[in-house]
């Protein structure tokens, strides 16, 4: 990486630092006001609600942040946290009503797996994995979502890697084919042209031919929903690291100058980059996970060019969020870390407050960029 682009992270570093702290400050709070709960979003600031989840895939990222303070600072009182929010995670492996398995499992049981590799947490992920697997639709070659057998989700790229790991570790060439089929498919027909993805696609079931593209939380079955196409440029970057696949790197970097391309002055992501202004409010989880999804890509690519302008964006990205308005800091008996995320507009859940999977992504983004600062 440039000597420019350290500099830049090591200028940052005090904000990096402080938002960390901050992360982290919240995150007890949290355990210690709502002791074993798995939130999902805020409404008006607070975490303790009884709204609707639409779907259940945001457990893992509550005890994943504990792993990564922990791995980070070496505070004990992390690991023990973070142990007793996984743990009961572990019959998610069996889990067939979601698609979300990569979310709930890798991000909670992965990160611990990766600190401490036992066989037992090993197995846990196998397991997931091998569950995933069984999503898979012979007609029409892909994962189908938790809507419906026809559906194909762009978000399903974030949890095809626990396939691609099951397949790998357990020498399964049939599970290997079903995550690199579901792959090609969600490039063939969710990744369009000039990069940009569509949320959802729908497939005939009698024959598996492909439909058409809608879309639950986008704008429009043709627009850009920018979370859609976080999700789309950190998947298809992961399938890539699992498989070393030339096509998914290039869908990747087909994804991440999608999201330069259109990403505003401030830096900060709407909901959708083909919204109407007076429908498309900011979203900082596509920051957030775009951030951290790019940081991956500038590792992976070949380019010294192309990571230097990867790394670049990614620090666009994450510098605003650093303070007012958007670390959640700065507004009195606020309880999330990152304010003005979105899980679903159309439903009106957790609209412009903090979102569970928005905080996990932007405590990776700061992890990864400390580490490039060479802050301990």
């Amino acid at each position: 990486m440039s000597d420019a682009w350290t500099a830049d992270v090591q200028r940052l570093s005090p904000k990096l630092e402080a938002a960390f702290a901050f992360a982290q400050q919240q995150v007890l709070r949290l355990t210690e006001t709502m002791p074993g709960a798995y939130p999902m979003y805020t409404v008006d600031g607070t975490w303790n609600h009884s709204g609707e989840n639409w779907t259940n895939w945001c457990e893992g990222f509550l005890p994943g942040m504990m792993w990564i303070f922990f791995a980070r600072t070496g505070d004990s009182r992390w690991r023990q946290l973070a142990e007793q929010y996984t743990r009961p995670l572990a019959e998610r492996q069996h889990d067939r009503n979601v698609h979300d398995l990569n979310f709930v499992l890798g991000s909670s049981f992965g990160r611990w797996f990766a600190l401490e590799p036992e066989r037992w947490i090993h197995d846990i992920l196998i397991t997931a994995g091998q569950t995933m697997g069984l999503r898979f639709r012979e007609k029409g070659q892909y994962l189908r979502s938790f809507v419906s057998e026809d559906s194909l989700f762009i978000d399903i790229m974030m949890n095809v890697g626990i396939v691609f790991r099951a397949a790998l570790d357990t020498d399964d060439a049939d599970l290997l084919r079903r995550a690199n089929a579901h792959c090609a498919t969600t490039r063939r027909y969710l990744v369009r042209g000039d990069g940009s993805t569509a949320h959802e696609g729908l497939f005939d079931l009698d024959t598996g031919e492909f439909l058409r593209q809608t879309t639950h939380q986008g704008y429009r079955g043709d627009s850009n929903w920018v979370r859609g196409l976080a999700w789309s440029l950190y998947g298809f970057g992961t399938s890539y690291s699992y498989t070393g696949e030339a096509d998914y790197l290039q869908a990747a970097e087909s994804n991440a100058d999608s999201l330069i391309r259109n990403l505003p002055a401030s830096g900060v992501t709407p909901y959708d980059f083909d919204a109407p202004a007076e429908c498309n409010p900011i979203d900082t989880s596509g920051s957030a996970i775009g951030a951290t999804g790019l940081l991956q890509l500038a590792t992976l690519t070949d380019s010294a060019e192309q990571a230097a302008r990867y790394r670049a964006a990614a620090l666009r990205m994450i510098e605003p969020l650093l303070e007012a308005p958007y670390l959640g800091g700065s507004t009195p008996g606020f309880e999330g870390i990152l304010s003005k995320q979105i899980y679903h507009l159309h439903k009106g859940l957790g609209v412009g407050g903090s979102c569970m999977f928005g905080e996990y992504f932007f405590v990776e983004a700061l992890d990864k960029l400390l580490s490039a600062a060479g802050s301990t």
